[in-house]
């Protein structure tokens, strides 16, 4: 690597930044040199790729970054390359998945549902029988966690390939898939593209999914069985998907409902509208459903989540803010479905940090806000306030 005064770096930085002071730093500080001031005339990605373009063959990365109301540029050592990833674990856990999924997609008979040895000897046997769930679950999570992907290799951020988390013996056979990034984000609207991109990519697949799958499910009364019942929980678009495609609103109660019936059993699951009808999904609807619910989860506007993402991008740090507020949410929210106990512990104590892009003094342009906007939107249409509700039997 080339060595460089800080005089030199200084005419570079100048070439873009009217500087008012500068600072030296050292390796203890994890920095070179600091400069406060004011960026010149143009837009500030430009000129931050006009900068780092200048400093690539010194290996020196600039940081972008607002102090105390004032604009600084620190020039920081490029930090190493990130390692290759063994591309093997990937096939081998989407494997597992794959596997996985198809037995969470048996239909396994009511007669076997206090009977759980009998229930998974039954799911191997008829293992070949979950393919609809498991092509229809398993492209939705694909194509969520591919969108990530390249718009991460779109824009030169370095990430892994998909993750697939197997979960055996469950409703759903995994839980998703993750990529991990390599590198840090240029900016916020890199930042911001890479979020929004799987939640957007997984959504465009589970929408005609869900539809396709309830054109294949029928419409029975809720009958209370020795196995109990249990039923999804509504989004807006999930009721507007079933509403499109059976004509009422599902579940119905046995008798008509005002709004305010609907609006207790949106949010809180309850009650149970036993002997009402409701739709009794077929395991590609369901797929689609689950789809809706990841799109939902990811977009949880905290943390490194997507809408934590996108949240941070278009508000800065002043989204931390809202972060009290969501916890609570998923508190209460917890009466009623105690999963959300369980995202309420997680995000307190993996989402109260952001992704920090290298630059952030760039700020959204108006398309990307527009887009901010409707994924805002999207994320109320998709949001589930009570996924699962249950009700056992009588002993």
């Amino acid at each position: 690597m080339p060595t460089i005064e800080t005089e030199e770096l200084t005419r570079f930085v100048s070439r873009i930044f009217r500087v008012e002071d500068v600072t030296s730093g050292d390796q203890q500080r994890g920095y070179i040199v600091r400069y406060r001031g004011q960026l010149l005339e143009g837009d500030s990605a430009d000129l931050y790729d006009l900068l780092a373009d200048s400093l690539t063959p010194y290996d020196i990365v600039p940081l972008f970054k607002i102090e105390d109301g004032r604009q600084v540029i620190y020039l920081a050592p490029k930090p190493a390359e990130p390692k290759k990833d063994r591309v093997s674990i990937n096939l081998i856990l989407f494997a597992l998945t794959v596997f996985s999924v198809m037995m969470a997609g048996v239909a396994v008979p009511a007669e076997l549902c206090n009977d759980s040895t009998g229930a998974i000897l039954y799911m191997f046997k008829n293992i070949l029988t979950g393919w609809p769930f498991a092509v229809s679950m398993l492209g939705i999570l694909l194509t969520h966690e591919l969108g990530h992907y390249f718009m991460s290799r779109h824009h030169k951020t370095p990430a892994t390939l998909p993750y697939f988390i197997p979960f055996p013996l469950s409703p759903l056979g995994t839980l998703g898939a993750a990529i991990l990034m390599r590198g840090t984000p240029k900016n916020k609207r890199v930042l911001f593209d890479i979020g929004v991109a799987g939640p957007l990519a997984g959504l465009i697949v589970a929408i005609p999914v869900l539809f396709l799958g309830l054109s294949l499910s029928t419409v029975k009364p809720i009958v209370l069985s020795s196995c109990g019942v249990s039923l999804e929980g509504n989004s807006l678009l999930y009721l507007f998907a079933k509403y499109v495609t059976f004509g009422q609103l599902l579940p119905a109660p046995v008798e008509p409902q005002g709004i305010l019936y609907w609006l207790k059993y949106f949010f809180t699951g309850q009650p149970i509208p036993l002997n009402g009808m409701d739709v009794f999904i077929h395991p590609v609807a369901f797929a689609g459903w689950v789809g809706i619910l990841v799109t939902a989860l990811n977009l949880i506007p905290a943390g490194t989540l997507d809408g934590g993402h996108v949240v941070y991008a278009l508000f800065g740090d002043k989204a931390k803010k809202a972060f009290p507020f969501i916890i609570g949410l998923l508190v209460v929210l917890g009466i009623f479905w105690s999963g959300w106990w369980l995202w309420a512990v997680l995000l307190f104590w993996l989402g109260r940090v952001n992704a920090q892009p290298l630059d952030q003094i760039t700020t959204l342009d108006p398309t990307r806000r527009l887009i901010a906007l409707a994924v805002i939107i999207i994320f109320l249409l998709v949001f589930m306030p009570v996924p699962f509700t249950a009700l056992l039997p009588q002993s």
